[in-house]
């Protein structure tokens, strides 16, 4: 027997070809996912980008009535949804009390943070099993091939590497697909992990900003209804 991907199928048994479609399946899974994220993140990236080209003028001018009437239309991305939020709390928010708008606007910016994190986050579970069971199912096929020596062995009466050696093909292609599978899958899940923090730190530091001016605008619009209430 030649050891060619092509002769080493032929000589394989019919639970060491499930091993490798199960992997084959897995493998697809894996790539199907990490397209659909990479895209989904390039897209997300860009569109918070441009978001954030058209709000940073009005938030530098502390302009949050102005800011909240612009709206949100379109794709505008995980930053751009996060601080929608907050700005549609700060519109509602009482106009008295400094301390509740910036509680409100503090809130709905966290609800509005954890929805984004887990919609980014969807599909790497598929990787994240992927790259931890690949290799047991390799495994398995490993198991099962030399068990298939052994079988040929006492079936033979003898112990030849002849006799023996299509098992232990098996086994060796069982698991190589099983660490081809999962090395890639680990690898992009590791980076997956890597935007994320990136994109959480990208979060933060736009909802913090966004609430320092809250903060300011809060304290300074009350004041200004304490006075003309005084007033009147």
């Amino acid at each position: 027997m030649q050891f060619t991907l092509s002769e080493l199928w032929a000589h394989m048994g019919l639970f060491a070809r499930l091993i490798v479609g199960v992997m084959g399946v897995m493998s697809l899974a894996s790539i199907f996912v990490a397209s659909e994220r990479l895209l989904a993140f390039r897209k997300a990236r860009l569109a918070s980008r441009a978001f954030l080209r058209g709000l940073a003028p009005l938030l530098e001018r502390r302009e949050l009535d102005a800011a909240s009437a612009t709206g949100a239309t379109g794709d505008v991305g995980y930053v751009g949804r996060v601080l929608s939020a907050g700005l549609r709390a700060y519109t509602g928010a009482p106009r008295n009390d400094a301390d509740l708008s910036f509680e409100l606007v503090a809130r709905a910016l966290e609800r509005q943070t954890e929805r984004e994190t887990q919609n980014m986050k969807r599909g790497q579970s598929v990787l994240a099993t992927v790259s931890s069971t690949a290799p047991f199912v390799g495994l398995l096929g490993t198991v099962m091939g030399i068990v298939n020596s052994f079988q040929q062995m006492s079936a033979s009466g003898s112990g030849g590497l002849a006799t023996v050696s299509a098992g232990i093909s098996e086994a060796l292609v069982t698991t190589a697909f099983g660490l081809v599978v999962a090395i890639p899958a680990v690898m992009i899940y590791n980076y997956f992990q890597s935007v994320m923090e990136a994109v959480t730190v990208d979060i933060s530091e736009a909802s913090n900003e966004l609430l320092d001016v809250v903060a300011t605008q809060s304290k300074l619009r009350s004041g200004v209804e304490l006075r003309a209430g005084a007033a009147a």
